[in-house]
């Protein structure tokens, strides 16, 4: 007591200050810190939510994206497929075309021949009535006497058919 008695510390007053200390330290605790320890505990917690949910929404972003690809991936991919098959259709189309075109030309060419052919033989059997009629006349001017129309005709017609034959094979 005497070293407190020196510096001039009254022990009562210590001794009441000290439990006022305590006891405003108790009332702290009890009252005031569990509730600042009890709101920093919940505000950490949210922090620690809001961090969760950054890093899920970073996850569903990457995995949106991810589909997103995919899906432009697949379309793309259908595009080529639309294409592919529009290209072969217009392949086929054109085959088509080409092919009814040649048949078209191919039967225009053969309707060609056959008037050719009809043509000369049109002109050929034109060709023997006159050679028939000058046979008749030369050989009405080398006999000297006139044969009647229809002996002539029948003497022309075997001589222009012994001369047949070999006219076709030269044709």
């Amino acid at each position: 007591m005497a070293f407190f008695g020196a510096f001039g510390v009254d022990l009562f007053k210590l001794a009441f200050q000290i439990i006022n200390f305590l006891l405003i330290l108790y009332l702290l605790n009890r009252f005031l810190f569990k509730r600042v320890l009890a709101l920093l505990d919940e505000r950490q917690e949210r922090i620690s939510q809001g961090l969760e949910d950054a890093e899920a929404a970073a996850r569903d972003r990457e995995l949106a994206r991810a589909e997103r690809e995919a899906a432009l991936d697949e379309a793309r991919k259908e595009a080529q497929t639309m294409i592919a098959r529009a290209t072969k259709i217009a392949e086929e189309s054109r085959a088509e075309i080409v092919a009814a075109a040649r048949a078209e030309a191919e039967n225009v060419a053969a309707k060609a021949t056959e008037e050719i052919v009809a043509e000369k033989q049109r002109a050929i059997a034109e060709l023997r009535s006159q050679v028939a009629d000058l046979a008749l006349e030369a050989a009405g001017r080398l006999v000297g006497s006139e044969m009647n129309a229809p002996a002539q005709r029948r003497l022309v017609e075997k001589f222009l058919a012994e001369v047949s034959p070999t006219d076709r094979e030269r044709s």
